[in-house]
């Protein structure tokens, strides 16, 4: 993933074992990593259980808000595919009886149709 669709806050995907190493910790027995995906600092993945979000925060990043999202919470969500001139997907997750949705912007090199498949497969 580029620097400058990073600063744009655009989203690439992440390899698994890659995930497995820096959140392998947070999985619960039987929990398992299906895809991932990194906006800049922040990480945003997919396990068999549930969504795990991860939000890096402040100067040094040191401090790591983790959270999750169990599947059964999720109310509906939209896919936006990228155009000719915007440059980015979207994913939009409702929760719960939220009226505001998770929001996360994707490049042109995450395939958005195999991440809403990811998402219906669990929520559906």
């Amino acid at each position: 993933m580029g620097l400058f669709s990073n600063l744009l806050g655009n989203a690439g995907v992440v390899a698994p074992e890659e995930l497995q190493e820096k959140y392998g910790q947070l999985l619960t027995n039987g929990e398992t990593i299906d895809i991932g995906f990194a906006v800049f600092r922040d990480t945003f993945v997919f396990t068999n259980k549930r969504l795990l979000l991860v939000d890096v925060q402040g100067m040094t990043g040191k401090k790591i808000e983790y959270l999750s999202v169990p599947y059964d919470k999720v109310t509906k969500f939209s896919v936006e595919t990228a155009g000719s001139f915007d440059l980015d997907a979207e994913l939009k997750i409702w929760v719960g009886s939220d009226d505001v949705p998770i929001w996360k912007k994707f490049n042109k090199k995450v395939n958005i149709y195999e991440l809403q498949s990811v998402l219906a497969g669990h929520v559906l």
